[in-house]
């Protein structure tokens, strides 16, 4: 069976890769006893996801996939973006950041002008030295409150078309539609016909 090392200490990030990526053995970082900070100091998606599988590559010698992802508000053009997971600093909460945004758009009342997109880049890195990056886009719009118990991150302030949020999907339908979702696809179709694993 084919393996991957996943780059992250996310434990629902795992589950979902092992969902979508069901016929490949995947390797968390925990698996292997290796605990490693990232730096995720790049100026894109794209930089930072690679920079993180090289790193393990280097370590392991094995083939390993990492991803960034984050949050792009049209309104506040494409912020947080990059800084998604840090532009409170390393202390805050994921509530923090939440709470933030709401705050930061509730005098925008037109909904038009709340558009926002997940974006998902999966850095797919070998020993042979391949790298390969898989996108995923998902559009929505920032809603004016924390709604839903279920998902992580953004979930219970990313809206969807049908007015619900993130979190207010249930977990089968949030990975029908996930940025994440819809990178690891492009990804699983790559690694069908990839011989290297």
């Amino acid at each position: 069976m084919k393996e991957l090392i996943v780059a992250t200490n996310n434990i629902s990030k795992i589950q979902e890769v092992k969902k979508i990526l069901n016929n490949i053995k995947i390797i968390s970082l925990e698996d292997i006893n290796l605990k490693i900070e990232f730096s995720e100091d790049k100026k894109t998606f794209e930089e930072n996801a690679i920079e993180k599988a090289k790193k393990i590559v280097n370590i392991t010698k094995k083939a390993c996939i990492a991803d960034d992802s984050g949050l792009c508000i049209e309104y506040l053009n494409d912020f947080p973006g990059v800084e998604t997971k840090r532009f409170l600093g390393r202390e805050a909460t994921q509530e923090d950041r939440n709470n933030y945004l709401i705050k930061k758009l509730n005098k925008v009342i037109n909904k038009e002008k709340r558009k926002a997109k997940m974006v998902t880049c999966i850095a797919f890195v070998d020993n042979y030295g391949n790298e390969k990056v898989f996108k995923g886009f998902l559009e929505g719009y920032i809603s004016n409150k924390r709604r839903g118990k279920n998902g992580f991150g953004f979930d219970e302030i990313f809206e969807i078309q049908t007015g619900r949020t993130l979190a207010e999907l249930s977990e089968e339908e949030k990975n029908k539609i996930s940025s994440r979702k819809i990178a690891l696809e492009a990804l699983k179709n790559f690694l069908i016909n990839y011989t290297y694993l």
